[in-house]
């Protein structure tokens, strides 16, 4: 079990900086307005999208398993008006995913079964929440792909 344990850990620590990597080179060209920017009527804003991320992050890996204490106030990830800047935010969201990483890290063989009562998600365990929230990142990097593409083709 400790060899599963180790390849959990690995592989999904990997995942996460593979995925926040991706976010922060798709951030790289666009300037803060267009961080800021929804290219369409609907939807969200690429800032907007990695402040929903980080919020994400911090309450289900964070408060819920890290023991941060973090209070997520959703909402606001997706309508704060008051747009920090993009290299603030970016800070902020791989500041999150390194802490999602140690506490990866440190869980051992039977923490990964350990019961998660978090709320708005669907995951009875610790191990389900983690995966739970990469495939959430990985959703919402392909939104920030399309956003990131928008942005650039109507420079």
């Amino acid at each position: 079990m400790a060899d599963l344990s180790e390849t959990l850990s690995s592989d999904l620590s990997a995942r996460y900086l593979k995925l926040a990597g991706t976010v922060h080179d798709l951030a790289g060209p666009l300037s803060d307005e267009q961080f800021w920017a929804k290219p369409f009527p609907f939807g969200n804003s690429f800032g907007h999208l990695v402040l929903h991320l980080t919020g994400n992050l911090s309450y289900c890996i964070g408060a819920q398993i890290a023991g941060t204490g973090y209070q997520r106030d959703r909402t606001r990830e997706f309508t704060e008006t008051d747009h920090p800047g993009k290299d603030e935010v970016l800070k902020k969201f791989e500041d999150t995913v390194e802490m999602v990483v140690r506490t990866i890290r440190n869980q051992s063989a039977e923490d990964w079964s350990t019961e998660y009562s978090g709320t708005g998600a669907d995951a009875k365990d610790r191990f389900g929440i983690i995966l739970t929230c990469a495939t959430h990142l990985d959703h919402h990097v392909g939104q920030l792909m399309y956003l990131s593409f928008q942005h650039q083709k109507n420079t």
